[in-house]
């Protein structure tokens, strides 16, 4: 249980959610166009999660395999979570990311398509827009791996799908919350937490990704002991 949490909450951190958070949030009305993209990444997120699941769930084939390549897999995911955090520490990312900043900042190039599309939408656009950008990603297939190790019971494999995916779209629900109950209040504050997260995101993940590599690598060497 205590890896899919873990799943769930690198799931969360997407950047192009953040992205669309945070160009919704300095729009007219962003109650409506996050509720409504909150909405749409719920729609196609679950619906998905549910079907990969339950559409599986009671093979004897597929657990035997799981429990065969299980450790093997644990102890692989824990190597790369390691070769990243590694990475991540050397400093080599943050150098990429000031020049591609620097690229930008001096280009003309244009932003995407769905963030056009997103500046100028309505709540219905951003339905559409959040269900179209909520296809699987590899930790949420992971997680779903992990849901179906964990051999739950139908009403228990929806609950533990559902609340996969509230943690997993948290960076949206949280703002969302927030203007609801103070619009004034939250754009400041919001502003504030990225610039804060923004100067430590590098270290946290760093650190965060290695402490997870651990925990998979301990795992699978006792898999395969056991």
């Amino acid at each position: 249980m205590g890896q899919v949490l873990l799943l769930s909450l690198t799931a969360a951190l997407n950047p192009t959610l953040v992205a669309a958070s945070t160009m919704m949030m300095l729009l007219p009305s962003p109650t409506k166009l996050m509720l409504g993209y909150l909405l749409g990444a719920l729609t196609m997120s679950v619906t998905l999660g549910l079907v990969i699941v339950l559409g599986v769930h009671g093979s004897g084939a597929v657990k035997t395999t799981q429990h065969t390549l299980s450790p093997a897999a644990d102890i692989a995911l824990g190597a790369i979570s390691l070769t990243i955090a590694f990475v991540l520490r050397s400093g080599r990312v943050e150098s990429v990311v000031q020049r591609r900043r620097e690229y930008k900042a001096g280009g003309d190039k244009p932003p995407p398509r769905w963030q056009r599309t997103l500046s100028k939408g309505s709540a219905r656009t951003t339905f559409v827009i959040g269900a179209a950008l909520s296809l699987p990603g590899a930790s949420y297939l992971a997680g779903l791996a992990e849901i179906r190790r964990l051999q739950p019971s139908t009403a228990a494999a929806i609950a533990l799908v559902v609340g996969f995916n509230l943690v997993m779209l948290a960076l949206l629900e949280v703002p969302l919350v927030c203007f609801l109950i103070a619009p004034e209040w939250t754009p400041v504050a919001i502003d504030r937490a990225q610039t804060w997260i923004g100067e430590r995101a590098v270290r946290f993940a760093s650190r965060g990704l290695a402490a997870i590599g651990m925990l998979l690598i301990i795992k699978g060497v006792i898999g395969l002991l056991a």
